[in-house]
């Protein structure tokens, strides 16, 4: 899903309070949820609103896993950068997954794996 108000919204303070507290009581009562994919620009890092969202689905319970994006835009040094910095700061998040998914849509770099990540959420393999 994507979330309204997160991000670059263009609304005012008290809507984006608003859809904060439908999206937290969202994610709150979707006992079927297996995990958010949070996505982050790979330009930005993890933004002010990014750690904000991660302490709610900390919160809430909510397993996530980071998907670093655009990373076509930006040097690999700034890409791995980014990796040792969102590793540092997942360790200390009781409900992120450890691994950062790395894409590009454009490069289709890691799209491949995000998909087949996402289809064994869906697909689960019963033999382990």
């Amino acid at each position: 899903m994507d979330l309204p108000g997160y991000g670059y919204a263009r609304s005012s303070k008290r809507d984006i309070n608003a859809w904060t507290i439908l999206v937290r009581d969202y994610l709150r009562g979707r006992l079927g949820l297996r995990r958010v994919c949070l996505l982050l620009d790979s330009r930005r890092g993890a933004t002010k609103n990014d750690l904000e969202i991660m302490d709610m689905l900390d919160r809430a319970a909510v397993v996530y896993q980071i998907v670093l994006t655009k990373t076509d835009k930006v040097k690999q040094t700034a890409i791995d950068s980014r990796l040792w910095e969102l590793d540092v700061a997942l360790k200390t998040r009781a409900a992120a997954l450890p691994e950062i998914l790395v894409t590009s849509a454009r490069k289709k770099r890691g799209v491949a794996e995000l998909r087949a990540t996402l289809h064994n959420l869906v697909n689960p393999n019963p033999l382990g």
